[in-house]
Formats: C-alpha cells, sequence, structure tokens
C-alpha cells in the first residue's frame, strides 16, 4: 500500500510517500509544494488545487493521510490555512474519498517518536531511523508531511493509542525491517 502524507499550508505544503508492505515501511519521495510565488491568495488556491492533483497522478497513492488543523492566535492565518486544506481536500476527493485520514499533530509525534511534544529534529532523527540515514530533508514541511505517512501506517485500522507503551510498541515494529 502507497500512503501520501500531506503537511498542509496555503504558502507552502509538504507531501511525503511510503510504501506499508507487512511491517516494512519504505521511503518513496518527498518534497515541498511553494505557493507563495502567487500573491494574491485566491489564484493561490487553484495552484493548491492543480499540485494535490498533479500528486495523485504522479504517485497513485492508495491512501492520503493529512494533518488535522492546528490552534493559531491569528484567525486570518487559520482561515486561509483551512481554505488551502479545503482545496486540497477537494482535488483528492475526486478519486479517494473514503481513503482520505487526518491526524493531530501530538499523535503524529506520539505515534513517530513515542512523546507527543517531540521537537521538529527528535522528529527528524527518528524518521531516519525508520525510513532511512540518507534522508536529508529540504524543509520542515517534507518531514512533518513523512511523519504523517509513517503515524498513518502505525494507526490505520486500529483504535487510537492512548498509552505510550503501546505507541513505542507499534514504532518498534516499524523499526524492525
Amino acid at each position: 500500500m502507497i500512503i501520501l502524507g500531506i503537511d498542509p499550508g496555503s504558502r507552502s505544503a509538504g507531501y511525503g510517500l511510503i510504501e506499508v508492505q507487512a511491517r516494512k515501511l519504505t521511503y518513496l519521495a518527498s518534497g515541498t509544494l511553494k505557493f507563495d510565488h502567487i500573491k494574491e491568495f485566491m489564484p493561490r488556491l487553484g495552484e493548491v488545487y492543480r499540485d494535490a492533483e498533479m500528486l495523485l497522478t504522479k504517485y497513485r497513492p492508495d491512501e492520503i493521510a493529512l494533518e488535522s488543523l492546528i490552534y493559531v492566535k491569528n484567525v486570518s492565518s487559520l482561515a486561509k490555512l483551512s481554505q488551502a486544506r479545503g482545496a486540497m481536500l477537494a482535488a483528492f476527493c475526486q478519486t479517494h474519498a473514503e481513503k482520505i485520514f487526518e491526524y493531530s499533530p501530538n499523535l503524529i509525534k506520539s505515534s513517530v517518536t513515542g512523546h507527543g511534544h517531540a521537537s521538529k529534529e527528535g522528529m527528524e532523527k527518528t524518521l531516519k531511523m525508520i525510513l532511512g540515514s540518507e534522508l536529508q530533508f529540504k524543509s520542515n514541511d517534507e518531514s512533518d508531511a513523512l511523519g504523517v505517512a509513517v503515524c498513518h501506517a502505525l494507526n490505520h485500522g486500529r483504535p487510537q493509542i492512548k498509552s505510550s507503551s503501546k505507541t513505542r510498541k507499534l514504532r518498534d515494529i516499524a523499526l524492525r525491517k
């Protein structure tokens, strides 16, 4: 199964693809989609939609996982993030309506590192342990998106995990290659 992880944004968005076979997670691709070259917000949403469609066409994922909305102090920023996320979801729903999942930032960090408030550096280090030490992240959006994909691989089809010992057990299974 191929999982596309998305860290949505209105100026840039990260994407990460992994393949899951039995208990093995394999890195396929990752990167950052940039939208901030378009100054006006509404035309930027069209670019967000087209780039989301391009990811589907290029990589043909089986399932898509997104980071859920986070609390931000600036309401205007939250509105723009929500609209950009909506443009992505509109593109994804054309072909994957029943195969889109979302995870909170704390669950993503907890699933990947075992700690729900892990740092960016901690996430990247653990992702390299799971997916390969040769990974070089060009942006936080990229590593965050891979974290979303790994979180989905570890949690899909399971009840929400609350216990850190269960979380560690799932992460340890993923680390055994």
